[in-house]
C-alpha cells in the first residue's frame, strides 16, 4: 500500500509536524507499506520530497534552498513565507531542488492512503482532510467536523461546558478591545472576573505555542503575555543599542523564531518586513527613547483566557477497537521543571517525566479514561485523539485540549501509552492505518476501492508472524550512567525502531545500568523501552511494580495486540553478558561516554564473541579521552587546539598556583568540558576567572547537588547535566585569525572491507554547525527542529572552488579515523579556517566513536548525500561488524 504522509505544513508547529512524519517515514513496515514522503510547505504546495531531505535536522536546513536565499550578513534562517516577488513558475522552479510539486487531483497517481502528521492550521482544522475526502483519498485520524472543532480551544470550551464536563472560568479578549480599551481596566476585570493565577492561550496553536501563566498582580508580566499570545513584539530601542553585534543576532533569531516569536514576514507601520536585513536597518536606525512594533502576518483575533487550575496535568491517547468503540489508554501525568509544559519540555528527553499511568487510585484513573472517551464520542473524534486535562487535589478532573493529531515523535504520548498494551511504534502506525481505513468505509465514498485496500492489509497482517521468525536478532544496548544516558536512550530506541519495521532485523532492547565496575543489563519489554528517559527506565527497571490498571486496558484492547503485536518481548529479563551469546547474533551498542564508547563494553561482547558495532577496544580507550586523542594527533601533524588538563588534587591543593599556570598558557575566552563526555554536556565558554573558578568548582564538587552560587555564575539551567569529575579539559578558544572563511563542522565516516580485507573509509560531506549560543547546545544538536546544520558545509561563496576546499578538510578527516584506528562509524568535530589561496585548515576538536544517532542528528543529513538512508546506514555499520566478527575468528581458527 503506497502511503503518502503529509508532513510540515503552514503552521507554528511545522517543524514537529516535519520531525513527526519523520518518525512515521521510517517506522512504517516496510513488508506492508510503500512510504511516500510528501512535504507541505509554509505556501502550502505539495510537494513529493526527494527522501533525502527528510533527514535534514530542521525545514530551514533545506527549504527554501540556499541558491533562493535572499542575501544576507546575519546567519538567521528563514522559512519560504519570508520570500517574496516569487510568480508560480518561480515556485516551480525552487521545489524542483527538493522534489516534484505535485497538485491534489492527482493524488492518486502516487498514493492509495493519506498519513496526516500535520499540526494546527491548515492541517489539524478539517482543511486537508476536507481536500482528500474530494479527491477520494482516505486519510488517518479524525474527520472534518472533529477536526474544526479541536483546533479551536474557544468552540471547545463552550461545547464541554454544554456537554456537563468541568471547566475553569474563562473570557474571550478580542484583539480590537485589547487595542481600544484601556489595558489596565481590562487587567483589572479579568482579575475580578476569573482570579490569579491567569492563563493567557493563543486558542489555535499547540505545542504551548502562545500560552503564558501570569501568577501575580503585576500589569507588565499580564500585557507581555497578551501580546505574545497575540503575536506582537515591542522591541525597546535604547535597549538594543546597547547590544553587541552578536547579542543583536541572537535577538532577532529570537524574535522572527516561529514558535515563541513573530516570524517574517511581520508588519511594522502597516508595511511588511520580509528579510532579516531589512528588519536589523529599521532596528538600528530607529532613534533612541522609541519602541518598534512588529506584529504576525498570522496572528489571532482572539485570545482564550482562563483561570488556573492547580493540580496535576495529564495526557490521555484515546482509540478505537474495531467495533469503533473508544478505549482511553493509561493517562500520563507530565511532571515539568515549570508552569508551563513548553516546546523544549515536550520534546526534548530529561527536560520533564512522565509518568505513566498517572499516580492515582484505580478509581480516579478510570473516572479519568472514562471522561476521556465520552468527550471522543461527544466530540465525534474516531481512530484516535490527545486529550489532555488536570486533576485537582479534591480529584476534580478538567479536560482543555482534545487534539485530533498527536505529535509524532519517537519519546511522544502516542507511542508512549501505545507500547503500555504491548504495541511498538511501527506496529502501532500499522493498527491506525486499518483503523482508519475502517472508518472512511463508514462514510460509502470509495467503498470498493477501501475494502480492496483492507483486504490486502490483513493478509499481509497475517504474515508477519512467520517473517519475525527467520530474522536477524541484533541487541539493542542503551542507556548508561553517564551525562549522555538520555540521548543514548534517544538513539538506542531509533535503532530499535528502524530495524523494527525492516525485513531482515529483529531488536531485542537492552537497558545498560549499574556501575563502571559492574554492569547491569535488562531486556525491556516496549512499555519500558519508552518510558520518557533514562531515568524513568531505570526506576522501572529496579522497581517494575504493575499498577493494576494496566492488565484491566490490556485486556480491553487485547483483540488489537492480538492481531497487531507479532513476536513482541512482553516481559522485563535481567540478563548478563554470557546470556547475549544465546539470544543475538549481533550487539547495536547505541551508549555515549562511559561505557560504550570507552572500550568496556566492547571487551564484554568480545569475551563471548559478539559481533558489534563502532570501533575496537584499544581504538574507543584512546578517543574517550579527549586529552590523549589531542595529544596523539599532534604528534602525527593534525591541528588541534592548545589544550591542558586540570586535575582536582592539584587544584583543591593550590588553586591560585593553578589558575596562573593555566593563564600562563591559555588566554581568556577559553573552552571548559568534561575530557570524557559528550553531547555538549557541560561545555562552557570561560571569559574569566571568575567563570573558571566556578567551573572547577562545580566539576569537583562533592555532592550531586549544584552549588547555586556558581551555577548562577555560569548561567545553569535548573535540568541541566553537570557532571561531578576529579580532572577536566580547557582547550584555547579556535578563532578566524587572519582566515578568509571561519566554520564549525561535524563530520562522519563509514569503514568497509576491500576485496582483500583491509579496512576502506568512506568520509561524508560534513555539516556546517551553527550555534545560537556560545557554543554548540544539546538542544541543537539532538532536539527536532532546533538546531541549524547546513550539509554540505558552506566552505565559500564560490561554488567552482568548493571541491578543493572540501577535499581538504575530508582528507584530514580520514587521516584523523586512520591514526586513531577508528572502524565502523564515527562523527568528528572540527573547526576549519579557509584562507585566500584557498587552502583550508582542520582544526580537530573531538572524535565520538559511537556518535549520537538520534531521529534529528546530522549524521544522517550526511549519509543521505551519499545514498543511504538511516535503515541502510544502520545496516551497513552491523554488516561490518559481523564481518570483522567473521574475520577475527577465521584467524583464530587457522
Amino acid at each position: 500500500m503506497r502511503v503518502g504522509i503529509f508532513f510540515g505544513g503552514q503552521s507554528r508547529e511545522r517543524e514537529i509536524s516535519f520531525a513527526g512524519g519523520r518518525t512515521v517515514y521510517d517506522n512504517l513496515n516496510k513488508s506492508i507499506f510503500d512510504a511516500v514522503p510528501i512535504f507541505v510547505d509554509s505556501r502550502g504546495h505539495f510537494i513529493l520530497l526527494d527522501w533525502q531531505f527528510i533527514y535534514k535536522g530542521t525545514i530551514r536546513d533545506f527549504y527554501p534552498p540556499v541558491s533562493y536565499l535572499p542575501k544576507s550578513k546575519y546567519p538567521v534562517q528563514i522559512y519560504a513565507e519570508s520570500l517574496k516577488n516569487l510568480e508560480d513558475e518561480d515556485w516551480n522552479n525552487l521545489i524542483s531542488k527538493v522534489g516534484k510539486r505535485i497538485s491534489p487531483e492527482n493524488f492518486h497517481k502516487y498514493i492509495d492512503f493519506a498519513f496526516l502528521s500535520l499540526h494546527g492550521p491548515y492541517g489539524e482544522d478539517g482543511n486537508i482532510q476536507g481536500i482528500l475526502d474530494w479527491y477520494n483519498i482516505p486519510y488517518s485520524g479524525a474527520g472534518i467536523l472533529a477536526s474544526a472543532i479541536g483546533i479551536n480551544k474557544i468552540s471547545q470550551k463552550k461545547l464541554l461546558k454544554q456537554a456537563g464536563f468541568k471547566v475553569p472560568k474563562s473570557e474571550i479578549l478580542s484583539k480590537a478591545d485589547w487595542q481600544n480599551q484601556p489595558k489596565e481596566q481590562i487587567f483589572e476585570y479579568l482579575k475580578k472576573s476569573i482570579g490569579l493565577p491567569i492563563v493567557i492561550k493563543s486558542p489555535h496553536q499547540g505545542s504551548s505555542i502562545g500560552v503564558s501563566i501570569v501568577k501575580e498582580d503585576n500589569f507588565d508580566a499580564f500585557a507581555t503575555g497578551i501580546q505574545k499570545s497575540f503575536f506582537i513584539q515591542e522591541v525597546n530601542i535604547d535597549a538594543w543599542h546597547k547590544l553587541s553585534e552578536e547579542q543583536k543576532v541572537r535577538e532577532i533569531a529570537q524574535l522572527v523564531d516561529i514558535r515563541e516569536g513573530i516570524g517574517l514576514p511581520a508588519l511594522h507601520k502597516g508595511k511588511l518586513i520580509y528579510e532579516v536585513d531589512e528588519l536589523f536597518n529599521i532596528l538600528d536606525n530607529t532613534a533612541s527613547g522609541e519602541t518598534v512594533k512588529l506584529e504576525a502576518t498570522n496572528g489571532e483575533s482572539e485570545l482564550l483566557i482562563e483561570s488556573f487550575i492547580k493540580g496535576r496535568e495529564f495526557s490521555c491517547i484515546v482509540i478505537q477497537d474495531e467495533n469503533g468503540n473508544p478505549i482511553a489508554l493509561p493517562p500520563t501525568e507530565i511532571r515539568k521543571g515549570s508552569e508551563v509544559f513548553d516546546y523544549r519540555s515536550k520534546y526534548l528527553p530529561g527536560m520533564s517525566r512522565k509518568v505513566t499511568p498517572i499516580d492515582a487510585p484505580i478509581d480516579v484513573i478510570e473516572s479519568i479514561r472514562k471522561q476521556c472517551s465520552h468527550l471522543f464520542k461527544a466530540l465525534q473524534i474516531n481512530v484516535y485523539a490527545r486529550i489532555d486535562g488536570f486533576i485537582d487535589d479534591t480529584n476534580n478532573i478538567y479536560l482543555n485540549d482534545p487534539n485530533t493529531t498527536s505529535g509524532m515523535l519517537p519519546s511522544s504520548f502516542f507511542f508512549h501509552q501505545a507500547a503500555e498494551i504491548g504495541l511498538n511504534p511501527s506496529q502501532f502506525l500499522s493498527y491506525i492505518i486499518r483503523t482508519s481505513l475502517a472508518e472512511r468505509l463508514k462514510s460509502g465514498k470509495q467503498h470498493q476501492n477501501i475494502s480492496n485496500l483492507l483486504e490486502g492489509l490483513d493478509n499481509k497482517l497475517n504474515a508477519l508472524q512467520k517473517e519475525d521468525q527467520q530474522k536477524i536478532n541484533v541487541g539493542v544496548i542503551m542507556g548508561g550512567f553517564s551525562t549522555e544516558r538520555h540521548i543514548s536512550v534517544e538513539s538506542g530506541r531509533n535503532i530499535f525502531e528502524k530495524l523494527s519495521s525492516s525485513e531482515k532485523y529483529f531488536p531485542i532492547p537492552i537497558f545498560l545500568s549499574g556501575t563502571e565496575e559492574k554492569h547491569e543489563l535488562h531486556v525491556l519489554p516496549v512499555n519500558i523501552m519508552l518510558k520518557d528517559n533514562a531515568d524513568d527506565i531505570k526506576e522501572k527497571v529496579h522497581k517494575n511494580e504493575r499498577h493494576p490498571v494496566l492488565d484491566q486496558i490490556i485486556f480491553e484492547c487485547s483483540n488489537i495486540t492480538a492481531k497487531y503485536a507479532a513476536n513482541t518481548i512482553q516481559k522485563l529479563q535481567a540478563i548478563d553478558y554470557s546470556d547475549l551469546n544465546k539470544m543475538v547474533d549481533a550487539v547495536f551498542i547505541a551508549l555515549h561516554g562511559r561505557p560504550g564508547e570507552d572500550g568496556a563494553v566492547q571487551k564484554e561482547l568480545e569475551k563471548f564473541n559478539i559481533p558489534y558495532n563502532g570501533s575496537g577496544i584499544s581504538s574507543s580507550q584512546t578517543t574517550i579521552n579527549k586529552f590523549d586523542t589531542n595529544e596523539i594527533l599532534k604528534e602525527n601533524g593534525i591541528s588541534v587546539a592548545d589544550h591542558r588538563l586540570v586535575y582536582q588534587d592539584k587544584w583543591e591543593s593550590d588553586a591560585d598556583a593553578e589558575i596562573e599556570s593555566i593563564e600562563a598558557q591559555l588566554q581568556y575566552p577559553l573552552i571548559a568540558k568534561p575530557a570524557d563526555d559528550g553531547c555538549s554536556s557541560a561545555v562552557k565558554k570561560i571569559k574569566n576567572r571568575e567563570e573558571l573558578k566556578a567551573f572547577a568548582g562545580l566539576m569537583f564538587r562533592p555532592q550531586p547537588a549544584f552549588i547555586t552560587d556558581l551555577a548562577n555564575t555560569l548561567k545553569l539551567k535548573p535540568t541541566e547535566e553537570f557532571p561531578q569529575k576529579n580532572f577536566f579539559l580547557l582547550e584555547e578558544l579556535v578563532e578566524k585569525h587572519n582566515a578568509k572563511y571561519f566554520l564549525e563542522i561535524t563530520g562522519g565516516l563509514l569503514t568497509k572491507f576491500d576485496e582483500e580485507g583491509k579496512v576502506t573509509y568512506e568520509i561524508f560531506e560534513p555539516s556546517e554547525a551553527l550555534a545560537s549560543g556560545e557554543v554548540l547546545s544539546l538542544e541543537e544538536k539532538f532536539l527536532a527542529g532546533e538546531g541549524q546544520n547546513i550539509t554540505p558545509a558552506r566552505y565559500t561563496t564560490d561554488e567552482r572552488n568548493y571541491t578543493k576546499i572540501a577535499e581538504q578538510v575530508k582528507e584530514t578527516l580520514k587521516r584523523t579515523a586512520e591514526i586513531l584506528d577508528i572502524q565502523g562509524y564515527a562523527r568528528i568535530d572540527a573547526f576549519v579556517r579557509i584562507f585566500d589561496d584557498l587552502t583550508a585548515e582542520t582544526i580537530i576538536i573531538e572524535v565520538n566513536s559511537l556518535p549520537g544517532m538520534t531521529p534529528a542528528t546530522c549524521i544522517f543529513h550526511q549519509t543521505a548525500i551519499n545514498g543511504y538512508k538511516p535503515y541502510d546506514f544502520i545496516d551497513q555499520i552491523l554488516t561490518f561488524g559481523i564481518e570483522r566478527n567473521n574475520k577475527k575468528l577465521s584467524t583464530h581458527e587457522a
